[in-house]
C-alpha cells in the first residue's frame, strides 16, 4: 500500500507522515520550493523517530500545477490531502482560491484518473459555515453569512470538489478539525498563540470554540482511511472551550503570566482597525483582522459524537495537547 501526503511540511501533514511511517507504510510526501524540510526533521527528533526520516519519498509538487499533480498521484493507493493555505488576510484570498479550491480539484481529478483507492481530505470546521453563535454537527449545511471568512468559503468550495469526485466514483472521507493544537514552528498555525502568550499577551477573547490535538487529527484520519467508511464527513473536536481557559492553560504550560483581561467584541473591533492602519505604515501583516476578531468573539459548539460512535474514537485532552506543544516549543523555538 503506497500513500501520498500532500502538504507534508505543515502541522497536520507532518504528523500523518510520521504516523504512517511508524506503522511501516510506504509514504510519498510533497513539498514546495518554500517548504522547510528541517521542520519535519525537528518533529521526528522530538518524537524520537529520527530514523524514519530517511524512509520518506520526497516529491516537489505544486497543487496548482495539474501536470505535477497527475505525475505525483500516479501509482498511489491512498491520498491524504493536507495541502492548504490558512489565512485571514485579504491579500491572500487569490492564493487561497488557487491552492485550496483549484488545488483540491486537481487532486480529485488525479485520484479519479488513476483510480486511487481512497482520498482523505483535511478540511476545517470553518467549512461547515457560521452564522453568529451556534451549535454545529456534520448535518449542518453551508449558510451564506458575513460571519464566514474567505478561508471558510475556500474550504467549503474545496469540500465541494471532493463531493463532486465522490459522485464520479471516488472513495473519500472528509474530516473537519477545530482549532488544531500541536508541535510546529513558532510562527505557524496555532503555535503562534503560544508565541503571543509567551511574549506577554494580556488580553483574551470572550468567545468559545472547538479544539483538537493534532495527534487526533492524524490518528483518526488514518483510522477512517483504513476503514470501509466512505462518502462522509467527520467533525474532529476534542473539547469546546473558552479562549480564556485555553490561553491560561498555555500560559501555565510555558510558565509565564496568563492574560487577565477580557477583550470584548468592541475592543477586538477597535484592535483590528488599529492593526489595519498600522499595517499600512509598516507594510507588515496585521496581528488581528476583522475576520479573526469576529470569530474569536463568537461562541461556537461542535458535536463530535459521529466519529466516536462510528469508529469508537477517543480524543486526547486539550490540556495534554497544550503540554506536548509547549514541551516542543521550549526545546526547539
Amino acid at each position: 500500500m503506497k500513500n501520498l501526503v500532500t502538504g507534508a511540511t505543515g502541522l497536520v501533514g507532518m504528523h500523518i507522515l510520521l504516523d504512517l511511517l511508524s506503522k511501516g507504510e510506504i509514504v510519498k510526501a510533497t513539498f514546495t520550493k518554500n517548504s522547510k524540510l528541517e521542520n519535519v526533521k525537528k518533529l521526528f527528533k522530538f518524537y524520537n523517530k529520527e530514523s524514519l526520516y530517511k524512509e520518506i519519498q520526497w516529491v516537489e509538487m505544486d497543487v496548482e500545477d495539474i501536470i505535477q499533480v497527475f505525475e505525483t498521484v500516479d501509482g498511489v493507493d491512498h491520498v491524504y490531502h493536507c495541502a492548504a493555505i490558512v489565512s485571514f488576510l485579504k491579500k491572500d484570498q487569490s492564493m487561497m482560491s488557487n491552492i485550496n479550491i483549484k488545488g483540491t480539484a486537481n487532486i480529485v481529478n488525479a485520484c479519479l484518473e488513476y483510480k486511487v483507492k481512497k482520498l482523505g481530505h483535511i478540511s476545517s470546521v470553518a467549512a461547515i459555515g457560521r452564522k453568529g453563535d451556534g451549535e454545529y454537527s456534520e448535518t449542518n449545511s453551508w449558510v451564506e453569512s458575513s460571519d464566514n471568512s474567505f478561508y471558510a468559503i475556500s474550504k467549503s468550495k474545496a469540500e465541494n470538489e471532493v463531493w463532486r469526485g465522490i459522485q464520479e466514483g471516488l472513495q473519500a472521507v472528509i474530516v473537519n478539525p477545530g482549532i488544531i493544537i500541536g508541535p510546529s514552528t513558532w510562527n505557524r498555525s496555532s503555535t503562534n498563540l503560544f508565541k503571543k502568550i509567551s511574549s506577554g499577551l494580556s488580553f483574551y477573547p470572550t468567545g468559545l470554540n472547538g479544539f483538537v490535538d493534532v495527534k487526533d487529527v492524524s490518528n483518526s484520519t488514518i483510522e477512517l482511511m483504513k476503514s470501509s467508511l466512505c462518502s462522509q464527513r467527520y467533525i474532529l473536536v476534542a473539547e469546546n472551550l473558552s479562549y480564556e481557559s485555553v490561553f491560561k492553560t498555555i500560559a501555565k504550560s510555558l510558565n509565564v503570566k496568563p492574560p487577565s483581561n477580557a477583550a470584548s467584541f468592541g475592543l477586538m473591533s477597535l484592535g483590528w482597525r488599529m492593526e489595519y492602519l498600522k499595517s499600512l505604515v509598516t507594510r507588515k501583516s496585521p496581528k488581528i483582522t476583522k475576520e479573526t476578531a469576529r470569530t474569536a468573539s463568537q461562541k461556537n459548539f461542535y458535536n463530535n459524537q459521529k466519529i466516536k460512535k462510528q469508529i469508537g474514537y477517543k480524543f486526547n485532552s486539550i490540556e495534554n495537547a497544550i503540554e506536548n506543544t509547549a514541551k516542543y516549543i521550549l526545546e526547539f523555538k
